[in-house]
């Protein structure tokens, strides 16, 4: 890959929404290259999509996510590929991915209540025939989401009073 590609990958990674003016100043780029490159890029599936961070705590919204280790049996000659591919498809499914460790999967999923995502992983994860066992972790606070600190502390703002 090249440096240009590099740094605006980096870039963006952190900041999508940068205008493209901006972005070729910061890199010392012409605008045109820095928009043929990003194009080029989606069309190679570098660039996959570009996502809002929200801190649902913020809002009136109820949200639930849990991470939930999936221990399955490979396929032969498909390994994990296929199992992946069904659980992903589920429209509750944040993100697969394949670990190391103890289970194979970890799956990220959001539902409304504790109830819906314990009902998913019980009627539809686990039903699934080469689910061999599930352990669910709900969150219940993000300090920090894809590198973004979720909520600062508050600075105390009483004046500091010596004797």
């Amino acid at each position: 890959m090249n440096e240009a590609r590099e740094k605006i990958l980096h870039f963006i990674e952190k900041n999508s929404r940068v205008d493209l003016h901006e972005l070729a100043v910061i890199l010392g780029m012409e605008e045109a290259a820095v928009a043929n490159e990003i194009a080029n890029m989606e069309k190679e599936e570098i660039i996959c999509g570009y996502h809002t961070m929200i801190n649902w705590e913020k809002t009136n919204n109820e949200k639930v996510t849990a991470l939930i280790e999936v221990r399955v049996t490979p396929q032969r000659g498909q390994g994990f590929d296929n199992i992946a591919e069904r659980i992903y498809n589920y429209p509750e499914v944040q993100s697969v991915y394949l670990i190391s460790g103890g289970y194979d999967l970890l799956v990220t999923i959001d539902g409304k209540t504790l109830r819906e995502v314990s009902q998913f992983v019980s009627d539809k994860l686990s039903t699934l025939e080469s689910v061999l066992s599930t352990a669910t972790y709900f969150i219940l606070k993000k300090y920090k989401d894809h590198g973004t600190v979720m909520s600062r502390k508050k600075e105390d703002e009483r004046m500091l009073v010596t004797p």
